[in-house]
């Protein structure tokens, strides 16, 4: 039988406390100088153990903050009929989200050719953080044209919910008109929020949402973590 190096040994040891459940998902495990007094050795040979595990795709560490379990990926259908919370609910997932910003501003001219708004006119922003489990997986930015929802703004503010705010305002359904996807790698800020390393892979889906008369709804970008979350599909999708 090979005999483990030290190093092997405490990762061995980390992946038991981790098979008996007791870090969870997304949960950040003891610092290098709790585990080094733990094992009784120097905090070199903890990070080699750390380190072994992240090279199996275990663990990952936040610069400045710390090493934390990885939650297994969170399968995202995106079809006709895309709906956060029962999209997570279904995989078995808790749904949460965090406001990051909720303002009526000016236009870009792509949001007015997406949504049919008027030159110079003004979009309801919403954007945030999306949540599985705690874990954060994605970015998303919502863009309304607020004349066709004057309430909309004050009722995202209650429920938190796009869906929800929408039905409140009278639309009862919504469908997707189209998806595009391509391939970005998370700056700074966006790793951040997505608690990544910089550099990481992101999948951004630009989409349109329609009402059942065909008049444009939502038009928004998302920026789904790679590491933690499955994109599948039927519908019309497009990749680049």
């Amino acid at each position: 039988m090979r005999k483990l190096g030290l190093w092997q040994s405490i990762a061995e040891m980390l992946l038991d406390d981790i098979g008996q459940k007791k870090f969870k998902a997304g949960e950040k495990l003891p610092t290098e100088l709790m585990l080094s007094k733990r094992f009784g050795v120097n905090r070199h040979t903890v990070r080699r153990a750390l380190q072994h595990l992240a090279e199996k795709g275990i663990v990952w560490s936040k610069r400045g903050s710390g090493v934390y379990l990885k939650a297994p990926p969170t399968e995202y259908p995106i079809g006709t009929r895309v709906r956060f919370s029962q999209n997570l609910t279904l995989d078995g997932r808790l749904p949460t989200r965090k406001t990051l910003t909720l303002e009526i501003r000016a236009a870009s001219v792509e949001e007015r050719n997406a949504l049919n708004v008027i030159d110079n006119g003004e979009v309801l922003a919403y954007s945030g953080i999306s949540f599985a489990d705690g874990q954060p997986i994605a970015l998303f930015n919502s863009i309304f044209d607020p004349l066709r929802f004057g309430r909309l703004i004050e009722r995202i503010k209650v429920n938190n919910s796009v869906t929800k705010s929408l039905n409140d305002c009278g639309i009862t359904d919504y469908t997707r008109a189209w998806t595009k996807i391509t391939a970005h790698l998370a700056d700074p800020v966006k790793a951040n929020h997505l608690q990544i390393n910089d550099g990481q892979p992101l999948l951004c889906t630009t989409s349109l949402n329609i009402a059942p008369d065909g008049t444009p709804i939502e038009y928004g970008k998302t920026f789904f973590s790679a590491e933690h979350v499955v994109l599948s599909h039927s519908g019309d999708l497009s990749y680049s």
